[in-house]
């Protein structure tokens, strides 16, 4: 019998057939990425599974007792349907399989197994129609006792509609009766000192453990592992990137004279960020930090700053932005922040797909002899055919919306150039820590004066639907007083299907005794406002991402120019989008938005000394977790609070996406709030060993176990961070 090991391929570990079939599932290669698919928890035999808990339109896996079993023939139709009806006790559930009666020799009145399926509701009984499941007589009991089987945990894994949880089981205990020794990825030292299991034990406990007990000890040390390896490997990108020789960027003249133009005072938090960008610029290596300040903190001022400095030596500098609306207003803004003297010197210029050809080719020359000295732009900026004389600096505009890949494209047309990543989107401490250990963060917390503010309010309409023509009659006054609103809506038109649909969030299912949900889209919003008989004088325009980006542009300037009153979009005016008189948001659904991206939101108004008002509409009832976010965002304004309140709603797998992380998956056992202390702890010793061990050489187990989680391919996204 072969001998396995974590980096044995899955088709030469359980065959061609198997291994296709977890690719698919799973996306699962390596006898590592089987074994890193752990129990998401585990049942007994005799002890069922709650059925009135289970979440409805959800793929579940439950343990139940078979209680009838009952066939009838179709009406409409030839065939039969079989109706097997399993209980926990309390709560009962129908399965339901068509034209499949012989089943009813498995599923016999008092039986027990595990059953799995998606769960749905018919007249109104849930029911799993279909559902895959293993009888527990069925199990092999060859090397267990009727008793000891009774306590033996039972792993419920993950699963798909392709992929039962009991095949994952055999799949894994296939691989575990094979699986020679594991090297630690843990010093030895360290792991003993934290009382953790050596790497093996730990996998064997916990898909196979012999008493619940043994779990926790497994996790803790899976987590460690988890913690240790990204942590490592984040600290060698940062060893990588400070082994690198950069061009240093000296402050002079140019900067000394906008600092001088400047109508306004730095805030305290603007300086000391930009006095650490400066000296960074001047150093040895390239600079590779994250900016993070709320919307409207000054973030572009900082960014503008380090450009001048790049500028002084005949640098360029690429500011690379998510949307066109976005980046044709960035080079609007910094023509008039550098003012009639500086702009043409340094000759900001627009780089987009939707620009006409002529301009394009005039724009792409520019940047190409060195003419341009800032450039801003789309994802035109990394066409093989956008070229720069002189790259030094690479900033990228609201990080989240961009894939490492991308930032690594455009940073590779210049020779080692620094970055500097902007985000409006607060992080919070542990994640930067796990998701950017390998960048300097710096913070903007303090706001320019002269803001007047926002005020949030709910809107909610499950229990008080007369407020929904309050907020129209309330956008009718704001617009009165002179000044300007913008609503917003999930999806650019709510009825669409199929592809066209692809705008719209996915339909939450309508569960029984709720009231169906009212969908809005632009093109809904700009329909009904139509027939308002208040609106017939008032300018009311659309705005999304599926306009040529001329007629975005145009429809943009035209709003900050006072020129439309009502702006009904999508969510492309989420960022950068600056109309001082714009006092109020109305955001219609607001429980299918998350919370980072309604406070985003919520910063489009209240930015001048026109006091900011946001509307969120919601249908969604009192205490469910979507109104929740909803009322996270009213309760204040502080995005660094919300974006913890964010963490703990959503979980860290939204928050810690592939194109983010630049891993290979995301983290499987470690929680990034629960286990804040576990990843300082971690980190400390990661830098002790890479001090004393650079290479690796005398940590192999630690080694190997970062090429798996962190191949050569995820090496490089993590360079792009």
């Amino acid at each position: 019998m072969p001998v396995l090991t974590l980096e044995t391929r899955l088709v030469d570990a359980l065959g061609a057939a198997t291994a296709k079939l977890f690719e698919r599932a799973f996306g699962m290669d390596t006898v590592a990425d089987l074994l890193t698919h752990y129990p998401r928890r585990y049942a007994r035999r005799g002890e069922l599974t709650p059925i009135d808990s289970l979440p409805l339109g959800e793929q579940v896996t439950i343990v139940a007792e078979v209680r009838s079993v009952s066939s009838r023939s179709m009406k409409q139709r030839r065939g039969s349907i079989l109706e097997v009806v399993i209980s926990d006790g309390a709560g009962a559930l129908v399965l339901t399989f068509f034209n499949q009666s012989w089943r009813q020799n498995d599923l016999q009145v008092g039986r027990q197994g595990i059953f799995s399926g998606k769960v749905g509701v018919f007249k109104g009984h849930q029911q799993l129609a279909h559902p895959d499941y293993q009888l527990f007589e069925d199990v092999d009991l060859a090397r267990l006792t009727a008793e000891a089987n009774q306590n033996t945990p039972i792993p419920i894994y993950p699963a798909t509609s392709t992929v039962a949880t009991w095949q994952v089981q055999k799949a894994v205990a296939d691989v575990l009766g094979k699986l020679g020794d594991v090297a630690d990825p843990l010093p030895e030292e360290f792991r003993l000192a934290q009382g953790l299991l050596d790497m093996r034990t730990a996998l064997q406990r916990i898909h196979a453990p012999d008493f619940i007990d043994q779990v926790d000890a497994a996790r803790r040390t899976l987590r460690m592992h988890e913690a240790f390896v990204l942590q490592t490997a984040l600290l060698q990108q940062r060893q990588f990137v400070r082994a690198m020789s950069a061009t240093a960027r000296r402050p002079g003249a140019l900067l000394a004279a906008f600092d001088e133009s400047l109508p306004f005072a730095r805030t305290p938090d603007q300086i000391a960020v930009g006095d650490r960008i400066s000296a960074d610029l001047a150093g040895d290596w390239p600079m590779n930090r994250l900016v993070q300040g709320e919307v409207g903190s000054g973030k572009t001022l900082v960014a503008l700053r380090a450009m001048l400095q790049v500028a002084e030596s005949g640098g360029q500098s690429a500011l690379i932005a998510p949307t066109e609306v976005l980046a044709a207003q960035h080079v609007r803004s910094i023509a008039r922040m550098l003012g009639p003297q500086l702009a043409p010197e340094l000759m900001p210029t627009l780089l987009t797909g939707q620009l006409p050809a002529a301009e394009r080719r005039k724009a792409a020359l520019r940047a190409a002899s060195g003419q341009a000295r800032i450039v801003v732009g789309t994802h035109a900026l990394l066409s093989a055919s956008t070229t720069f004389a002189d790259l030094g600096l690479v900033v990228v505009d609201e990080q989240h919306r961009f894939g490492v890949e991308q930032r690594e494209t455009l940073r590779a047309k210049g020779t080692a150039p620094h970055v500097l990543v902007l985000t409006a989107t607060p992080i919070p401490r542990t994640v930067a820590m796990t998701v950017f250990g390998d960048l300097d963060v710096s913070t903007i917390r303090t706001m320019p004066a002269g803001r007047a503010g926002i005020a949030t309010h709910v809107a909610p309409l499950a229990e008080k639907p007369a407020w929904f023509a309050r907020v129209w009659e309330r956008v009718v006054e704001e617009v009165a007083a002179g000044h300007q609103v913008f609503v917003v809506c999930a999806a650019i038109d709510a009825e669409a299907t199929g592809k066209d649909a692809k705008d719209a969030a996915d339909e939450a299912p309508v569960l029984e005794g709720e009231q169906p949900r009212t969908r809005w889209g632009v093109v809904q919003v700009r329909e009904m406002l139509a027939q308002l008989p208040a609106y017939d004088a008032l300018r009311v325009e659309t705005l999304h991402g599926r306009m040529p980006g001329e007629q975005k542009d145009a429809v943009m300037q035209a709003f900050a120019r006072g020129e439309i009153d009502v702006l009904v979009a999508t969510t492309v005016v989420e960022v950068g989008v600056d109309v001082p008189n714009a006092s109020t948001m109305v955001i219609l659904e607001a429980d299918r938005f998350g919370v980072s991206q309604l406070h985003q939101l919520r910063g489009r108004v209240g930015r001048g000394a026109v006091p900011g008002l946001c509307l969120l509409v919601t249908e969604a009832p009192a205490g469910s977790p979507a109104r929740s976010r909803v009322d996270a965002v009213a309760a204040t304004t502080d995005g660094f609070a919300l974006a913890e309140v964010d963490l703990e709603l959503r979980g860290e797998g939204d928050v810690l996406g592939d194109a983010q992380s630049g891993a290979r998956t995301s983290l499987r056992l470690l929680r990034v709030v629960a286990d804040a202390d576990l990843i300082a702890l971690a980190r400390a010793a990661a830098e002790q060993v890479l001090d004393e061990d650079p290479a690796l050489l005398r940590h192999p187990g630690l080694a190997a176990a970062i090429e798996r989680r962190v191949g050569q391919q995820e090496r490089a996204a993590l360079a792009k961070n």
